[in-house]
Parts: structure tokens; sequence; C-alpha cells
């Protein structure tokens, strides 16, 4: 029994030993260094459990650290094939300067009772569209039974009804002049006219894409 002990006593000694060192040279373990010389403290029949219990931490901590360092791989992964997204959507917008989505429009006017949007000037865009700076886009919705105050712009305006139908009225050198609109029409409202109009659906919205010719600064209109 005497040898028996002996040999335990020895064994854990060696093994505390041999853990604490391989600590301190590999991870700088002061935690683990404490942990082991805790351990001897301990009575010998405990420190093979306190010993396992150590690499046990150890080994949990080693796991939480490869965690966080394969987080901070993938944030920048992922950061980096973003930043290659939005540098490839930059050349298609390059290579496709004619394409313009619903995020290509600012809008301007809002309301509860509808929108209007507008399309940046051309010739911001790309130098191809330079030709057609003068020209404007504007998108006008109108909730249904809504009514478009009476307005003016200092730009000619061609517009054409996308969806829904209801009733405009120009008023130009005093004449008034009123329009029953449904999806197909077109219809032409002046520079300096006053143009109102209202959506006589009762479900629909009444949606009018424009086409403005601006008159004084090119691309510019109020």
């Amino acid at each position: 029994i005497v040898v028996l002990l002996v040999t335990l006593l020895c064994a854990a000694a060696a093994v505390a030993s041999s853990w604490e060192d391989d600590n301190l040279h590999h991870h700088g373990g002061h935690k683990s260094g404490r942990c082991v010389r805790r351990c001897e403290d301990r009575p010998w029949h405990q420190r093979p459990r306190c010993l396992e219990q150590c690499r046990e931490e150890e080994r949990e901590k080693r796991q939480e650290r490869s965690r966080h360092e394969a987080d901070d791989r993938s944030g920048k992964g992922s950061s980096e094939d973003e930043r290659e997204r939005e540098q490839e959507e930059e050349k298609q917008k390059d290579r496709r300067p004619y394409v313009f989505d619903r995020r290509s429009f600012r809008r301007v006017v809002r309301s509860e009772q509808g929108s209007l949007r507008v399309l940046r000037p051309f010739d911001e865009v790309s130098r191809l569209l330079r030709g057609i700076r003068d020209y404007r886009v504007a998108v006008l919705e109108a909730n249904p039974r809504s009514f478009v105050v009476p307005s003016h712009t200092d730009a000619h305006c061609i517009c054409y009804v996308l969806e829904g139908e209801g009733v405009v009225t120009t008023i130009e050198n005093g004449e008034r002049r009123s329009y029953t609109i449904k999806q197909g029409h077109v219809f032409v409202a002046p520079a300096g006219a006053v143009t109102y109009l209202a959506n006589t659906d009762g479900r629909k919205k009444l949606v009018i894409t424009k086409i403005l010719h601006t008159i004084s600064v090119p691309g510019e209109f109020q």
C-alpha cells in the first residue's frame, strides 16, 4: 500500500509539473499555472481529478479563442465580399447606364395621398447620356379618390398614364381644358400652365410617368 501511495504521488507530481510547464511555455498560461498550483494544495487523492478539470478549462478556453478568431476572419471576409459586390455593381452600372430601378429615383413630394419621385439628371448618371441632359423623368402616384392640388413647373411635360384613371385639368393663358384619362393615355402640360388632377377610381392608384423638358437651367426644374 505504501509503495502504491508513493507511486501515485510521484505520478501526480510529474503530471502537474508537465501540465504547468506546457501551459506556461505554449500559452503564457498564468491562469492554468494557478489552477495547477491550486491542485497541489489538494489532498493527494483529489489531485488527478483537479488536474483533469484544469485541462478541461484550458480546452474550453482554446475552443473559445478559436471561435473568436474564426468570427474575426469571417467578419473580415464578409466585409471584403461586400466591397467586391459593391464594386461589381458599380461596374454593372457603368456598363448599363440606361437601366434605372426604383432606387434611382428621389422622392421630392410625399403625403398620405401619394408622392412624386424624380430621376437624377441624366448627365450625372453617365457621360454617355449628356446629350439628353435637358430632360428629366418623374413618377406621380395618387391614391384612390385623391386630388392633386393645382401647380405648375418651369418645364414642358409629356405625361403617360401608366395605371389607373382620373380627370386632369390644365389652365393656360386663361383657357381651361379638362380631360378624362386612363391607362395608356398621353397628355401634355406646357411650361407655366396650371395643372391639377383627381384620381376617380376608388380602388386603384393613379400612376403617371412624366418626361420633363427643362427650359431654364439644363436638367433643373421647379
